[in-house]
């Protein structure tokens, strides 16, 4: 599990194609240490392991299910991903139940400035929208951020000015796409719900 605070920043050294799998190598520095060989690590908000390490960074594999799944289908070579190690058990709880199971690919709308903060609009599948509640979670690229406003097929989101400097955030562009987690406790509650729903209706 995570908690979308993110630790580091790391850059895509190298991903190709091997068969039905992209291997990606991604330089870091401050999680290696105590990120072990076969450890859990969340790229942009994604639980992959880390097969290999060694002094510059990890590697990891992604299956055509996770390409699929996420907007890892084109990641590249120079590419800035946020990195964050799986929460210990006792440790310091900061952001929101993460669990690195992306639930969809969400489109930048805009990011507007304002003197050192700004503002994100993210564009979200139909699916995932009722989700979405005013003040509630979600993860942005493996961000924990808090829904500042909703409009039909889109979500705003405020951001910090360390945010902006310590996240991939600051550089996305109209467009790009982002790896969006839904606050697990609304899809659970939604399950619960269901059966009673559909007693309600008979």
């Amino acid at each position: 599990m995570f908690t979308g605070i993110i630790e580091e920043t790391g850059i895509v050294l190298a991903a190709v194609r091997r068969r039905d799998v992209l291997v990606a190598r991604i330089g870091a520095r401050k999680l290696l240490r105590g990120l072990p060989e076969g450890g859990s690590i969340a790229v942009n908000g994604c639980c992959l392991t880390a097969i290999a390490k060694d002094r510059r960074g990890f590697t990891c594999e992604l299956t055509r299910e996770t390409l699929r799944r996420t907007a890892f289908g084109r990641l590249r070579r120079g590419a800035r991903v946020n990195l964050e190690r799986p929460l210990r058990a006792g440790g310091r709880f900061d952001g929101h139940i993460v669990q690195g199971h992306v639930d969809g690919v969400g489109r930048v709308k805009w990011l507007r400035r304002s003197g050192d903060a700004a503002t994100l609009a993210v564009a979200i599948p139909a699916g995932l929208e009722r989700y979405i509640v005013l003040k509630g979670s979600v993860a942005v690229d493996g961000v924990s951020l808090t829904v500042a406003g909703r409009a039909r097929g889109a979500f705003t989101v405020a951001l910090i000015p360390y945010t902006l400097d310590h996240t991939s955030l600051g550089a996305v562009e109209p467009g790009d796409a982002v790896n969006l987690e839904v606050d697990v406790i609304a899809k659970y509650v939604e399950r619960l719900l269901a059966p009673r729903s559909a007693v309600g209706r008979k």
